[in-house]
């Protein structure tokens, strides 16, 4: 049987005007910034605090992911579906993809099936231009800095064996990431190392999604740390006059991108930093347009519980004031065959025995929420190979732990597949009282947040710290920064930072690298693991696929 592409679903589909969807979110389609005929910016004015609070803001989140992808975004938009037709006005609000995935080996992410978000091929490519704008702007500071180094009449005495700054790009290129600048005379400029990272690993990336309007955006562009001068004094891109040129640059990109559901629904696309690095949550400024109008807004948080979701309650709540009503768990009984021992090639064949050694992974994701004081409901996104058996051991499992969950079918049926999912998330929020707790207040010294982290949410013994990572916390007390959150940079692939150690590990050790500043976004990241911030691209990567015919007509896009 033929299964139809993401992209071939999407071009079914009759797209409305972006005037049509502007109406229905409820904004004066005079007001928006028309980018064609499907897609617009909203202006940051139409957000209004008092609104937001009455909105339900739900997040989706996910076990551990693995290989066979787990469906979190398809999930998310399916959900939105499915609120709409109960009667609940709701709008799904996510990140944008990044070019490196896109032409690599992860894809897009829009969704699939008939839970997408449209226009597929111009939100998966280059969109609006925000990650032009925010790469444009990151790269203005590095050109800054290297100017200031060479000049003789405008230095400010900065030691480039200090300078932490790199520079970005939208591309998976691991030939860029260490790299020397300034070779070729005393006219190229002082030659140093350097490297490149990926667009979305910007610090100017998770500033964006972190500002609140252009005012607290210029603010937390000039508190970014650049290094230090001769005689050890820290520079900020205060210090360079910097902040200004580089919010002109990101005037546009900090307004948030309308376009639609494969229902017609609106949907808020804004930011895409990722979450083994990042924050990996969408812009605080899309949550709040989404709120502003929708009796309920669903948003996601880039991989697992354990990174995006942690980081979406610990860091962008607390810096936002958000309270997220409910969590839905994204799971798959393939994924946690995985994470019992089952070999990738081997997921689609039913192992109830694999799938039991997998379940406790679900069930540490599970407990984490918990910790937040925030109710989950599993959503199962079923695929055709699952069993009866198989979906019968996970519905017991959630009963005998008394969680709520629903069988999702959004791939193939949309809102339709997402309507027991829906009606199970109105209940949590209309019975719940709950009120959400983060995990650590942070005025907590460095290392206790570290460790709250690493022992509650990945359920780690004990935290070593390298000697570079310990002289890292005497930079930090030395800058006043000991009051900023954590936002531990670790694998996706594992609750620990080991790769190899699926399912639930215990008792096992984090150990942390080093901590990098990123005072303008305003966290600190500890780096686990081997962590790189600019992806490579693998054997074949999906740009093989992708081509245009002589009509315009993409294909290869998934």
């Amino acid at each position: 049987m033929y299964i139809m592409t993401d992209l071939e679903i999407a071009k079914k589909v009759t797209l409305k005007h972006i005037d049509t969807i502007a109406n229905k979110f409820g904004v004066n389609p005079q007001e928006i910034e028309h980018y064609g005929k499907y897609k617009a910016k909203i202006p940051l004015s139409k957000i209004n605090i008092n609104e937001t609070i009455k909105s339900n803001l739900i997040l989706v989140s996910a076990i551990s992911p693995t290989p066979a992808g787990e469906g979190k975004t398809t999930i998310s938009i399916g959900l939105s579906e499915g609120l709409n037709q109960l009667g609940k006005k709701t709008t799904v609000v996510l990140r944008e993809p990044s070019l490196g995935p896109v032409f690599g080996i992860k894809g897009g992410a829009t969704g699939g099936g008939y839970s997408q978000v449209l226009p597929m091929e111009d939100i998966n490519l280059h969109f609006t231009g925000d990650f032009a704008g925010i790469e444009k702007a990151h790269n203005l500071l590095a050109a800054i800095i290297d100017n200031n180094i060479q000049s003789k009449t405008n230095a400010i005495g900065i030691d480039p064996r200090t300078v932490i700054w790199k520079r970005v790009m939208d591309l998976n290129d691991r030939a860029l990431r260490r790299v020397i600048v300034g070779l070729g005379g005393t006219t190229y400029g002082i030659p140093r190392e350097t490297g490149f990272d990926i667009t979305a690993a910007s610090e100017i990336m998770a500033i964006l999604c972190l500002a609140e309007d252009l005012t607290d955006l210029k603010k937390r562009l000039g508190n970014i740390f650049v290094g230090y001068t001769f005689d050890k004094k820290p520079i900020y891109a205060q210090d360079l006059k910097a902040e200004g040129a580089m919010a002109v640059l990101l005037k546009d990109a900090i307004k948030p991108n309308l376009v639609q559901t494969i229902e017609g629904n609106p949907a808020i696309i804004h930011g895409g930093p990722f979450a083994n690095i990042a924050q990996g949550t969408n812009s605080v400024i899309a949550t709040r347009m989404g709120m502003t109008f929708s009796d309920y807004t669903v948003t996601e948080a880039g991989f697992g519980f354990d990174l995006g979701a942690e980081k979406f309650f610990d860091i962008k709540c607390q810096s936002a004031g958000l309270a997220p009503k409910a969590v839905v768990l994204t799971t798959t009984i393939r994924a946690l065959k995985y994470h019992g021992g089952a070999s990738l090639d081997s997921l689609t064949i039913p192992d109830t025995e694999a799938l039991r050694r997998g379940i406790p992974n679900l069930e540490k994701h599970l407990e984490n929420i918990h910790k937040f004081n925030v109710t989950p409901v599993i959503a199962l996104n079923r695929f055709t190979t699952d069993s009866d058996q198989e979906i019968a051991m996970i519905c017991e499992f959630a009963k005998s732990i008394g969680v709520r969950i629903a069988i999702a079918e959004v791939w193939a049926k949309g809102g339709k597949g997402a309507l027991d999912l829906a009606k199970q998330v109105i209940e949590v929020v209309e019975t719940n009282n709950q009120q959400f707790t983060p995990m650590y207040d942070w005025k907590n010294n460095v290392t206790s947040k570290i460790e709250t982290i690493a022992k509650e949410i990945y359920g780690a013994k004990h935290v070593d710290y390298t000697a570079k990572a310990k002289k890292d916390l005497k930079t930090i007390a030395s800058l006043g920064l000991e009051h900023l959150p954590v936002c531990i940079a670790k694998t996706q692939k594992s609750l620990s930072d080991n790769p190899i150690l699926l399912g639930r590990p215990k008792d096992f050790i984090i150990t942390v690298r080093e901590i990098e500043i990123a005072a303008g976004a305003g966290f600190l990241i500890p780096i686990t693991g081997n962590i790189m911030r600019m992806p490579g691209l693998p054997s074949h990567p999906a740009s093989e696929k992708i081509t245009i015919d002589n009509e315009g007509n993409i294909s290869g896009l998934f």
